[in-house]
């Protein structure tokens, strides 16, 4: 997915139940592990340790558990969304071919869990779930934009997605996603004022 992603997606158009049934696992996988690196970005997950009567178990727990339930309602719900927008723009696919689009779009987000979050704990410790600590200023700004970087990703990902499975232009693939993210794209913006 993450070396060549066009041939990812393009074996995508065939959306027969056998087909589609050998993607469910691999999907499954993505976006739990996507929904536990969103859900670890979160402004709650910030202020966690700030409860004195929680420790670094109860946190690993939490982002498991509240990861895994993020990543496949965010899976659900952003497969709607582009389900909708590509409606919108003359698709004639499934609501299911969005959702996979969608599942393996989220593969860089699933990277970051791995990549970013390591890191981030290694420098910045359990402050990353604190207010205020280490993890303020320009190091947490790095971290931050870091994730954001994978974000981007996702979503170049996405409009590939979209391209490839339809056989649209770059402007219509890149329209449709932005219709279908921006109410996403609002959410993230809410959380964070």
């Amino acid at each position: 997915m993450l070396q060549a992603p066009r041939a990812v997606f393009a074996a995508l158009r065939p959306d027969d139940d056998e087909s589609a049934q050998a993607r469910q696992e691999p999907i499954l996988a993505l976006c739990v592990l996507a929904g536990i690196a969103g859900v670890l970005s979160t402004g709650v997950a910030a202020r966690l340790l700030d409860d004195p009567a929680l420790d670094n178990v109860t946190v690993a727990l939490w982002a498991f558990v509240g990861g895994a339930l993020y990543g496949v309602v965010g899976y659900w719900i952003a497969g709607a969304l582009v389900y909708g927008a590509a409606r919108g723009f003359g698709s004639l696919g499934s609501y299911r071919r969005a959702r996979h689009i969608v599942g393996f779009a989220a593969a860089p987000l699933a990277l970051s869990l791995f990549v970013v979050w390591p890191v981030g704990l290694a420098v910045f410790g359990s402050d990353l779930f604190r207010t205020g600590g280490s993890d303020s200023g320009a190091g947490g700004e790095v971290f931050d934009a870091a994730q954001l970087a994978f974000v981007g990703w996702s979503a170049g990902l996405l409009v590939i997605g979209v391209r490839a499975v339809h056989g649209w232009s770059w402007p219509r693939a890149a329209a449709t996603v932005a219709v279908a993210t921006a109410p996403l794209a609002l959410l993230f913006v809410a959380e964070r004022l």
